[in-house]
């Protein structure tokens, strides 16, 4: 549960993908804080991840678009700006062609064309990196688990300022506790872990 306080409490990056996807996730589970569970998709992501982990220590840089580079993981950051705070899976910090820039990278366990919502998160990570690093960041990727594949995503200005409303329009649905819509993609209901609480979508 949220304090009375704005300043007490900070987003989650993830948040952004969630709202993305349906904003009556990330609603539920701030202002019914504690409910919600972990699937079984959660777990299969983690044990994922520390394979990939494992993995790319052997593989060269090419895939994310630069020649040689250090590899960060795990990397938290938060932003007392943007009241945000996450973790980043992987961080390459890279001097090529003397420009030194920040690549985040967000290990996803689907073999889908990345939506919208992963690449907000994406931006969401840009921004509090280059606050907390100091260096720019032009471009993300995201690493598809099953596929192996590198999807580059241009962090753009109007992805950024995107990144940037939903932190404020997700802070003011908490602070009110006010219900928003559901998704319009009511197939996402289905096997949602809080279609419990929704009681005008099926």
């Amino acid at each position: 549960m949220i304090t009375e306080h704005e300043d007490a409490w900070r987003l989650r990056v993830i948040d952004l993908k969630q709202y993305e996807y349906c904003p009556r996730v990330v609603y539920y589970d701030y202002c019914l804080g504690g409910l919600r569970p972990t699937t079984f998709k959660m777990e299969a992501g983690i044990t994922a991840q520390e394979r990939v982990n494992q993995l790319e220590e052997r593989r060269g840089l090419r895939a994310y678009g630069v020649q040689s580079g250090e590899r960060h993981y795990h990397v938290s950051v938060q932003s007392e700006k943007l009241g945000c705070s996450g973790q980043i899976d992987m961080v390459i910090e890279t001097h090529d062609d003397n420009r030194p820039r920040l690549i985040p990278v967000d290990f996803k366990l689907s073999r889908r064309e990345p939506g919208r919502h992963f690449k907000l998160q994406l931006a969401c990570y840009a921004l509090l990196l280059e606050e907390a690093w100091g260096k720019p960041v032009e471009t993300g990727a995201l690493y598809l688990i099953p596929t192996k594949e590198v999807v580059h995503v241009p962090i753009t200005t109007r992805l950024r300022n995107d990144a940037i409303r939903q932190l404020l329009e997700i802070r003011q649905m908490v602070t009110a506790q006010r219900t928003p819509p559901p998704t319009a993609h009511r197939n996402r209901c289905v096997n949602c872990e809080f279609r419990r609480f929704c009681n005008d979508v099926i």
